[in-house]
């Protein structure tokens, strides 16, 4: 099922954009860190205060543009069983592109690095397919 997106849509989109480039450039600026959320996670469990500061922000940014929009809350197409297993083959593909889509997309692309360009393409494919395969929740 397809549903097309507002104006209001398309600028929390393009306003979310900005705001991650941005929090991406601002990382690497300041500390010289990709923002890949993979290794940010793996550094903030090392105690890296920038690493954790950045992981908190994520859900906080949500919550604070919800506050802001008056926008409902999270809803969870999935059961908790098939969301933990797709966290888990996100991982796992995170571990073996030795980075995942967020450090590799966002940016390892606009670094242009080809082994990022691949992982990308690859990241795109495997969910093409998965979705192929097993559908689209809820739908």
């Amino acid at each position: 099922m397809m549903v097309p997106l507002s104006a209001a849509d398309w600028s929390l989109a393009l306003a979310g954009g900005a705001l991650i480039g941005l929090a991406a450039a601002g990382l690497m600026l300041a500390f010289g860190r990709v923002a890949g959320v993979s290794g940010l996670v793996r550094n903030a469990l090392a105690g890296r205060l920038e690493a954790i500061a950045f992981i908190l922000g994520l859900p906080l940014g949500a919550l604070l543009v919800q506050g802001l929009t008056g926008g409902g809350g999270a809803v969870f197409l999935a059961s908790p069983g098939r969301l933990m297993l797709a966290g888990l083959l996100v991982g796992i593909g995170a571990g073996l592109a030795n980075g995942c889509t967020s450090g590799h997309s966002v940016c390892g692309i606009a670094r242009l690095s080809p082994r990022s360009l691949v992982a990308t393409l690859l990241f795109i494919a495997v969910g093409a397919g998965m979705v192929a395969l097993v559908g689209v929740p809820g739908s």
